[in-house]
């Protein structure tokens, strides 16, 4: 189990990296959300991570 932060903002963002956000439920700065370790979301969070605090739980 990780725990997905959003801590910079999507605006200016490319369209991909904005959708895989929405995709993990984070829309807001400070939006936490938890997610089980799968390779689907591993791959989500590889590709944003410079936008995320990623915890494991």
């Amino acid at each position: 189990m990780v725990k997905v932060t959003l801590v910079k903002s999507l605006i200016g963002r490319k369209k991909d990296h904005i959708a895989t956000a929405h995709a993990l439920g984070l829309r807001k700065i400070g939006k936490t959300v938890e997610h089980e370790v799968t390779p689907q979301i591993n791959g989500m969070l590889n590709k944003i991570n410079y936008l995320l605090k990623i915890e494991e739980v």
